[in-house]
């Protein structure tokens, strides 16, 4: 349970209907298979113990007083399982008939959570039955015991604060208000579900609809288990669609008729801290709800579910081809607002024959296509330096071409040459003096076109860029609208594939591949025998590596060695631990003590979740020490 994960797991076992004895030792048989996979919460279907198909065979005390005496065994049974154990059955409260889920945990019974809703229409006739629970229903003695009885009750782990159940059962979900939304809002970060939903055409994605959605607006986890194989098929089919969802994300899925498990680990400590993010969600307020401790032991989580390597690019080939045209669209209607606004007569933009300044010039490409203007009032400026390299040269100018922007050449050299004469440096020595005033040279010429032509400069710089600093200060780092500002450069890849894929234009979508083959640098440095000396990546660190970063560090807000290990599994055979180690050092490094330059960012159209902003998502202090968050890092031993 370290850095907040918990295995949990939604399981549905092999009902025998009416039979508890026959229920009872599959339910204690799941649960050992659970055990060994280390699962501290367990969710079984409504009504388990007995079948929800008993019909009137509900009424029958005997099947009743089966059905707790099953109930007392699993919880002798389950005594030394480590785990809060959910199971369903009918129960016998204040002279009436409740349909209750039963939590259990080291041989106690805890608490009854009535369902309140109670469907009477179509297939259901649970309510001829069933009385519906209310808020608190008193108590009622098992085995001697009194244990609670109420809708609103909450489990607590004693080891674990972040982790609060609550429950609910099967059509309290479907409702216009469930229960689970007071559950909420008293604090409970995990909701289960205990249902018995029966299979119709379609209806397996109206639940994952369901338990997704809900799992999102509460900002929760929720486990659904559902009835199965083994109930009676009179006039229905039960499929066990157990799911497991996590902020609006379905983590894990049981096949359907397999009577399968759905097993994975929910982060709780993120929950917590997206509620707390989270300025519209009220503070939890348990007012009115009987609050029930558990235990289970603190221990390191074995992680199975997927830690994906590429957070920001999603893994769906159809949902990135739509996503990328989400963000080309949002990036060239911003700057279409602003040209509009601005009332500029042209956009200027240096074209380097690298990414960020390739996707820059299809975007203001989409935007003048937009307001009806002709795309040869697009300036597109090469200013070929002392590390220009002929491929980025001739890439740079080919597009250019290719798209029906103007193309401009201003070669930088001799000017940096007289600026290098005027302050006295030695044009031999390739330090950051050397460097920085190409940046800042090319920006000036931008700068001054933009002032020739009545126009405005697009900035190219990208989102991963910003998060390290990697911007000449009042060189790149500034424009007058920076179109790739909220892009991080694992999805500028991916966008410019796009336009490649889907351009229609041959010869365009050809440069663009290559563009796409060329290893990222500025190309400040001279080219060795006509190659690029300067590789970004070999001096900052791989990108793909700080994406991941940025994102669990932004979005997630985890700690640092959270992050550590979870980028350990993400990039398991791809880095090695010291690998990541050194450049998540190198990323919070940067990430502090490059934060004026963040500060004072051009405006740009923020396009997803993590953005780095001044006036958006992120008011940092420019002299906030990282002492803390590298103090976190140098905790990790790669001995272990």
């Amino acid at each position: 349970m370290k850095d907040g994960f918990i295995t949990v797991a939604a399981a549905t076992p092999e009902v025998v209907v009416a039979d508890c004895v026959a229920n009872t030792h599959n339910i204690i048989e799941r649960v050992r298979a659970l055990e060994a996979q280390h699962a501290k919460l367990m969710v079984f279907p409504e009504l388990c113990i007995t079948g929800y198909t008993c019909s009137d065979l509900f009424w029958q005390d005997k099947l009743l007083d089966a059905a707790q005496d099953a109930l007392i065994t699993i919880a002798r049974e389950t005594a030394a399982v480590d785990a809060l154990i959910v199971v369903g059955l009918p129960l016998r409260a204040k002279g009436k008939l409740m349909n209750v889920a039963a939590a259990l945990n080291r041989g106690r019974v805890l608490g009854f959570v009535p369902k309140q809703n109670l469907p009477a229409y179509n297939e259901f006739y649970e309510a001829r039955h069933f009385c519906a629970g209310s808020a608190c229903d008193g108590t009622v003695a098992i085995d001697g015991v009194d244990v609670p009885v109420g809708a609103n009750l909450l489990f607590t782990c004693s080891t674990m604060p972040n982790f609060v159940v609550a429950l609910e059962l099967c059509e309290d979900l479907w409702v216009p208000c469930p229960p689970s939304i007071n559950h909420a809002l008293a604090g409970a970060t995990v909701i289960a579900n205990l249902s018995a939903s029966d299979e119709m055409i379609g209806k397996n994605s109206y639940r994952k609809a369901l338990v997704s959605g809900q799992s999102g607006r509460l900002v929760c986890a929720y486990l659904y288990a559902t009835a199965g194989l083994g109930e009676s098929t009179t006039d229905l089919v039960f499929g066990g669609q157990n799911m497991i969802a996590e902020n609006g994300t379905v983590l894990a899925q049981s096949e359907l008729f397999a009577n399968e498990a759905a097993l994975t680990q929910i982060d709780v400590d993120r929950l917590a801290a997206e509620r707390r993010r989270m300025s519209t969600y009220p503070a939890a307020d348990s007012t009115g709800y009987v609050v029930i401790p558990f235990d289970v032991a603190r221990e390191e989580t074995t992680l199975t579910r997927d830690i994906v390597a590429d957070p920001f690019v999603p893994q769906d080939p159809e949902l990135l081809a739509h996503r990328c045209e989400e963000i080309l669209t949002i990036q060239a209607q911003g700057l279409r607002k602003r040209l509009e606004h601005t009332q500029a007569k042209t956009a200027v933009v240096g074209i380097s024959g690298g990414l960020d300044s390739t996707l820059a010039l299809l975007v203001m490409a989409r935007s003048f296509d937009l307001l009806g203007k002709d795309t040869r009032d697009i300036i597109a400026v090469t200013m070929p330096g002392f590390g220009t390299t002929d491929r980025t040269y001739t890439n740079a100018c080919s597009m250019v071409c290719k798209v029906g922007a103007t193309l401009k050449e201003v070669s930088i050299a001799s000017a940096v040459e007289q600026h290098f004469s005027d302050i006295g440096h030695d044009i031999s020595n390739h330090d950051v003096t050397y460097e920085n005033a190409q940046a800042r040279e090319r920006t000036q010429i931008l700068m001054d076109i933009a002032n020739q032509t009545n126009g405005l400069v697009v900035g190219t710089g990208d989102l991963s860029e910003l998060a390290l600093g990697w911007a000449t200060y009042n060189g790149d780092h500034m424009s007058m609208y920076g179109v790739n500002s909220s892009v991080p450069k694992t999805l500028v890849r991916h966008l410019v594939r796009h336009v490649a894929d889907t351009c229609g234009n041959e010869a365009l979508s050809k440069v663009l591949i290559d563009v796409l083959e060329t290893p990222v640098s500025p190309e400040l440095l001279p080219p060795e025998d006509g190659v690029i000396s300067q590789k970004t990546e070999d001096l900052v660190g791989p990108y793909e590596l700080h994406d991941f970063f940025l994102y669990h560090m932004l979005r997630l807000m985890y700690a640092p060695s959270k992050i550590y290990r979870l980028a350990c599994r993400a990039f398991d055979g791809r880095y090695d631990a010291a690998t990541i180690l050194k450049w998540l050092k190198t990323f919070y490094r940067r990430f502090f003590t490059q934060q004026f330059k963040r500060s004072c960012l051009p405006d740009g159209p923020k396009v997803g979740s993590v953005a780095v902003s001044p006036r958006g998502d992120l008011r940092m202090p420019s002299d906030a020490q990282a002492r803390i968050w590298l103090d976190d890092l140098a905790q990790i031993s790669l001995t272990k």
